[in-house]
């Protein structure tokens, strides 16, 4: 199947709602679980990996949750839908990628919000994932507690008394929990303090990335900030520590905030006006260009320099522009050049109409 229902959403990430919704821009919370009596998915042999994909899409299909998860095999789905999913935040580039040792059997299964996607025989057997709108890790813990818990009520899982949940990687031993809060921050940037930000956040062991995760470049000015270490913290305190910490970054972003209002209005003022003039004319334009310079857009909205573009529409541009989605849109493949013509009069036509009411 392919996934063009989904196109008109804007997806749980970027719903543009929530807590601290100007900075933040999502929530989300990762358990990393395997089955007991089967190697890890890099040791295990295609028909082993068939059947713990079998088990799992079974307890998926037979949870009881309140919500119906849908099963997609990802070796059944065209590359465009792969990296769609990629985009939307509900698959890893590795199961899209399926490269050795992650090739042969493998799958997600999804709920219609896609608030909600386990994917199956990533790294590890499974890899549960709730993403919430906003600020929300409480809300994100709670929701995927449950599920790891109807899932458990039907599978085995690998784990020891003394190290937790077992997992392929030895760094998500223990709690198998990543938490990870998706931020905007363009006025750290702009006033030069994000690598001391950064620096302090390395010394107490939380990892800062890029849109798509490790190994991605931060576009856009987007940054998710998670823990690393999950073995001998419970759960709840490591969502401690993590909301300690950005709540301290939230207030530093929002007092360069106020400073670029305060000492370079007018100078903040052109700079997202040039910015909406290069989105709006340009006929060539790259993904990398436009993340930057609907960062600026996103900043002048919550600084109030603009009030005839909503950040919901931002949002939008902002997905719509990345090469899945824009190819899907055209509804043809489209290569390098072929894209960034395409994103340029994709930009045009959103902005006049959106300029027009």
């Amino acid at each position: 199947m392919n996934f063009d229902s989904l196109l008109p959403n804007l997806g749980e990430w970027l719903r543009g709602t929530g807590p601290e919704s100007d900075v933040v821009l999502s929530t989300r919370v990762r358990l990393a679980r395997n089955l007991a009596h089967y190697p890890f998915t890099n040791r295990a042999t295609h028909p082993q990996k068939g059947e713990t994909a079998g088990r799992a899409k079974d307890a998926l299909a037979h949870a009881g949750l309140p919500y119906p998860l849908a099963y997609h095999d990802v070796t059944g789905l065209s590359p465009l839908d792969r990296q769609f999913l990629v985009e939307r935040q509900l698959i890893s580039r590795e199961l899209a990628a399926g490269s050795p040792p992650l090739d042969g059997p493998r799958g997600v299964a999804l709920d219609e919000k896609e608030s909600v996607s386990v994917m199956v025989n990533e790294e590890d057997h499974l890899r549960l994932q709730v993403l919430r709108s906003g600020f929300a890790l409480d809300e994100a813990w709670q929701d995927i507690d449950r599920l790891d818990d109807a899932l458990e009520a039907r599978l085995t899982y690998a784990f020891h008394p003394q190290f937790g949940y077992l997992t392929a990687c030895p760094t998500n031993v223990g709690t198998g929990m990543r938490a990870s809060v998706m931020l905007h921050l363009p006025a750290l940037g702009l006033t030069k303090q994000i690598d001391k930000v950064f620096r302090a956040l390395q010394k107490i062991n939380l990892a800062v990335r890029g849109l798509h995760g490790e190994g991605s470049r931060a576009f856009g000015d987007l940054y998710q900030i998670s823990n690393q270490v999950t073995l001998g913290k419970s759960e709840p305190k490591v969502l401690g520590e993590i909301r300690e910490v950005i709540q301290t970054i939230l207030t530093y972003e929002r007092q360069a905030r106020a400073l670029l209002v305060k000492e370079r209005k007018q100078a903040e003022q052109d700079r997202v006006a040039r910015a909406i003039g290069t989105l709006g004319s340009a006929t060539m334009i790259t993904a990398e260009e436009t993340m930057e310079l609907l960062s600026a857009v996103r900043l002048g909205i919550h600084l109030h320099l603009i009030d005839d573009l909503p950040a919901t529409a931002v949002n939008q541009l902002f997905i719509h522009t990345q090469a899945a989605h824009l190819q899907k849109l055209m509804g043809q493949p489209l290569d390098g050049e072929e894209r960034n013509a395409a994103r340029a009069k994709y930009l045009r036509s959103k902005l006049r109409e959106l300029g027009s009411h």
